[in-house]
């Protein structure tokens, strides 16, 4: 169990880790303790802000906006690398994610696919936005990501974590994409190296970056098939409620007048045979019941 930080030693950890760091307003007094518990943490989360600029983006992530009140976060890493602190506390960042990452990360383990909201992360993690479109297409400078790498190791060595405790938005709730640019597995890496440095400690200058390539497409994650015996008549369990969701995504949402839920119905058996016989290698077997090749097919 992690103690969160308090804003001195938050501030002395960045330091000696060599960033620069802007005290933002009365950020050492700004959160949303009285939202909830702050702390056990557990790890670090990287986010994008979806804006531009960093005097607004900065003002944005300790305000917040009128369907999120701030502070939307524990730190804005601008584009030049400063690090600027706007909350001390609970803050509006993470939201409902998934448990099975949570005990990933508490155990330093793979992550597993994201696939639930059932989790308060706002608890358990450190959050910091980086200034960032987030189109795929804005710049990631050297300098930003050399403060991501620095921010999350700082943390880390505080807390004696390793690499693993740092993960992206994208790996912790269903639907989100930030950061978007990057790749955690890469940043996860970096923050390995640099944890086996000596803050303080004189270190080979790095070379100079090569020109940004084009983002790389992240692979999705494909949830294994569960078994022919999770579908049908009589059948209640949460594969059917994600074989429910997956077919709403794909188009197929018209045969739901509620959910879709846990529970088989004729909705999902409709379903499931409508994709099927949009398929030209199933459209043989569209019996309305997912076997491995329509699973695969279906959240391809």
């Amino acid at each position: 169990m992690s103690v969160p930080m308090g804003p001195d030693r938050l501030v002395a950890a960045l330091h000696a880790e060599g960033i620069r760091v802007v005290e933002h307003r009365s950020w050492r007094t700004h959160n949303r303790n009285h939202k909830g518990p702050w702390g056990p943490v557990h790890g670090v989360m990287i986010h994008h802000t979806v804006s531009s600029g960093e005097a607004s983006s900065v003002e944005l992530c300790y305000n917040g906006h009128a369907n999120l009140p701030g502070p939307l976060c524990q730190g804005v890493i601008a584009k030049d690398g400063t690090v600027y602190l706007v909350a001390n506390g609970r803050a509006n960042h993470a939201g409902l994610g998934d448990g099975d990452v949570l005990n990933a990360v508490i155990n330093e383990t793979p992550l597993p696919a994201d696939n639930e909201a059932d989790t308060d992360g706002n608890r358990h993690f450190y959050g910091f936005e980086c200034i960032n479109l987030g189109d795929g297409k804005d710049s990631w400078p050297a300098e930003q990501l050399d403060a991501i790498e620095r921010t999350a190791a700082a943390i880390c060595r505080i807390h004696g974590w390793s690499a693993d405790s740092v993960i992206g938005h994208l790996e912790w709730q269903p639907g989100k994409v930030d950061p978007r640019g990057f790749a955690m597995s890469a940043m996860r890496n970096r923050v390995t190296g640099r944890l086996r440095i000596t803050p303080g400690k004189p270190t080979t200058p790095a070379p100079k970056p090569e020109a940004p390539k084009p983002p790389v497409a992240v692979k999705p994650k494909f949830p294994v098939f569960p078994g022919r015996d999770k579908f049908g008549p009589g059948k209640s369990n949460a594969h059917v409620t994600r074989l429910g969701k997956q077919l709403v995504k794909r188009g197929h949402g018209q045969f739901y007048s509620v959910g879709p839920g846990p529970k088989w119905g004729e909705a999902d058996r409709r379903a499931v045979r409508a994709f099927q016989l949009t398929q030209k290698d199933l459209k043989g077997d569209a019996d309305g019941l997912p076997g491995p090749l329509t699973w695969k097919l279906l959240f391809s």
